[in-house]
C-alpha cells in the first residue's frame, strides 16, 4: 500500500516537473570505480532503481564531474569525461586519463544533491593507459580485475595440447602454412615481459592488432614467458587432424582446431575507446535513440555480398517488404549478379540500426564480427546457424540471448512473425542479449580473456622460451613517462 501511494505521489510530482531525489534510488558500479584497473577509457554504470513504473533518472538533472591533479603540481590533470544515456533510466560514464593523476575525485549529483557515497576521492596516483607500470602479476591481475573462472572456450581450445615443444614443431608450422599469397602468420615470443616477433606471408599488416593488445597487456601485467603463432587471416587454419598445431586465430570453426581469441575488431575498439574508433561496445549503447516501443518492427541490415545467404536475404525481403529494411552496400564476390540483387545503398551509421526492433547476424566470409555490437544495442538479434564461431559463443543461449535461424534462412519469416506477435518476449530476449554483452564483452572482459588465455596456454609450452633467430622487438610508439615508484596503499 505504501508503495502504491509513493508511486501516485511521484507521478504527481513528475507531472509538475519536480523530482524527489533519494540517494538510495541509484545503483552505481563498474571497473571505473577501482583506480588500480587501468584501461584506455575507464567506465562505470549509473542505474535508477525503479520503485514504481517511472524511470526517475531520465527526468532529472544528472551532473557528473571527474577531476584530479598532476602529480608534480596542483594543476588539473587532463581527464576527458563522456556520459552515455541509454534512455532506459541508466547511464554509462566513461573517462580517459591522459597522464598520471593524483587525488582523482568522482562527483555525482542529481539536481544539485550528491548521490550517497559521493564524491569519491582516490588519494594515490592513478595511471594512464600509457604508463608502463607492471603493478600486477597474473594472479593479482585476475583477482583485482574480477575476471572470474577461466572461460569454457579456453579450456576446450587447450585441452588437445598436453605439451607444446616449439623446438620440434616450429619449422613444421612454418613449412605447413608457407603460402605467402594466401596465408599470413606471425611467430611471437613473450620473454621477460618484452615482445618479439617474426612474420611470414605477403600480407602481414594485421600484425598491428596483435602488437597493440600485447603492448597494452605488458603495461599492466607481468605475463609469463611463452611462444605462439598467430594467424593474421580470417579463416581458421588448423584442419589436419594428423598434426594439430597450436595456432591462435580470431575466428574458430567446427571443422578446425585453432585457439580462438577475441577478434581484432572488438580488441581494437577496446584499445581505442574514446580515441580514434567511432564504434565500441559502450558507444553503441549510448547512441540508441529510441526505446523498444518506439523502434520500427522490422529487420534492419546493411552489408556487402560476402555470402550466398546475404543474397538470399534480399530475395526474402522483396517478398515481405513490411518486415524488412535490408540492402547490400557493395558487390565484390557476386558482381555478375548485381543487376538481380542491386541496387546498392549507401552506408549508414551503425547507430541507425537500432531504430529497428530486429537485427540479423549473417556470416560473411567467416563469422560476422558485428555480432557483439548487435547484442549491445538491445534489439532482438536473429542469428544464422553457422560452423564459424567467436570466443564468446560458448556462453550464449539460444532463445534467451538471441533467436536462432537456419543457415539457409528457411525459417526466418516464421521467426520474425513470432517476434511481431510476441512483442514482450521479443523485447526480453533483446534485453537479455544486451545484458550478456555487458557481462561478457566489455573492455574489462576483453583484457581478462587475453590474460587468462595466455596464462593457461603458457602452462602448455614445455620448450625453453628463447628469442627466435630473425625476430624483431615490438616497441611501443607511446612516449609517456611515468614514475612507477610510489606507495600503492589504498587510502580511499
Amino acid at each position: 500500500m505504501k508503495l502504491n501511494i509513493y508511486c501516485l505521489i511521484m507521478k504527481i510530482i513528475i507531472f509538475n516537473c519536480i523530482v524527489y531525489v533519494d540517494a538510495s534510488e541509484y545503483k552505481i558500479w563498474g571497473p571505473g570505480l577501482k583506480p588500480e584497473i587501468v584501461m584506455p577509457a575507464r567506465y562505470f554504470f549509473i542505474e535508477s532503481i525503479p520503485n514504481c513504473d517511472t524511470n526517475l533518472l531520465e527526468l532529472i538533472d544528472l551532473d557528473i564531474k571527474i577531476e584530479g591533479s598532476k602529480i608534480d603540481s596542483n594543476k588539473p590533470c587532463r581527464i576527458w569525461t563522456n556520459i552515455l544515456n541509454r534512455n532506459d533510466g541508466s547511464y554509462i560514464v566513461r573517462y580517459k586519463l591522459y597522464e598520471p593523476c593524483i587525488n582523482v575525485k568522482i562527483d555525482i549529483k542529481v539536481r544539485g544533491e550528491n548521490i550517497k557515497g559521493f564524491p569519491l576521492t582516490f588519494k594515490y596516483i592513478m595511471f594512464s593507459e600509457d604508463c608502463n607500470c607492471n603493478i600486477h602479476n597474473v594472479s593479482s591481475f585476475i583477482n583485482n580485475w574480477e575476471c572470474g573462472e577461466t572461460q569454457t572456450q579456453i579450456k576446450e581450445d587447450l585441452h588437445l595440447f598436453k605439451g607444446i615443444d616449439f623446438g620440434k614443431i616450429r619449422k613444421r608450422i612454418v613449412s605447413t602454412y608457407d603460402n605467402p599469397g594466401a596465408v599470413s602468420l606471425c611467430n611471437y615470443v613473450i620473454k621477460n615481459n618484452l615482445i618479439y616477433r617474426k612474420c611470414y606471408g605477403q600480407h602481414v599488416g594485421f600484425k598491428m592488432f596483435m602488437d597493440n593488445i600485447l603492448l597494452s597487456l605488458t603495461r599492466k601485467v607481468l605475463l609469463p614467458d611463452f611462444e605462439m603463432f598467430v594467424n593474421l587471416g580470417d579463416w581458421p587454419l588448423v584442419k589436419d587432424t594428423n598434426e594439430i598445431f597450436p595456432i591462435f586465430s580470431w575466428c574458430g570453426s567446427k571443422d578446425s582446431f585453432d585457439i580462438v581469441m577475441p577478434t581484432y575488431d572488438i580488441t581494437e575498439s577496446t584499445l581505442e575507446s574514446m580515441g580514434r574508433v567511432m564504434l565500441d561496445m559502450l558507444s553503441v549503447q549510448g547512441n540508441v535513440r529510441d526505446k523498444w516501443e518506439n523502434r520500427h518492427p522490422k529487420i534492419f541490415w546493411r552489408g556487402r555480398d560476402s555470402s550466398r545467404e546475404r543474397l538470399k536475404l534480399i530475395e526474402i525481403s522483396r517478398q515481405y517488404p513490411d518486415l524488412f529494411n535490408v540492402s547490400l552496400t557493395n558487390f565484390f564476390f557476386f558482381r555478375n549478379e548485381m543487376e538481380k540483387y542491386g541496387p546498392t545503398s549507401k552506408h549508414v551509421s551503425f547507430y541507425d540500426f537500432f531504430d529497428y526492433k530486429y537485427q540479423i547476424n549473417l556470416d560473411g566470409t567467416v563469422a560476422a564480427y558485428r555480432f557483439p555490437y548487435l547484442l549491445a544495442g538491445g534489439s532482438l538479434v536473429f542469428k544464422q546457424d553457422s560452423k564459424y564461431y567467436e570466443f564468446f559463443y560458448n556462453n550464449l543461449k539460444s532463445n534467451m540471448h538471441y533467436i536462432p535461424i537456419k543457415q539457409d534462412l528457411s525459417d526466418l519469416i516464421e521467426k520474425i512473425k513470432w517476434a511481431v506477435e510476441n512483442d514482450e518476449e521479443a523485447k526480453t530476449i533483446g534485453m537479455h542479449g544486451r545484458d550478456f554483452a555487458n557481462d561478457n564483452l566489455l573492455p574489462k572482459n576483453i583484457f581478462c580473456y587475453h590474460v587468462q588465455l595466455f596464462n593457461e596456454y603458457s602452462k602448455k609450452v614445455t620448450s625453453t622460451v628463447e628469442i627466435v633467430e630473425g625476430m624483431e622487438m615490438v616497441k611501443s610508439s607511446r612516449r609517456e613517462k611515468c614514475n612507477c615508484n610510489y606507495n600503492m596503499k589504498d587510502e580511499l
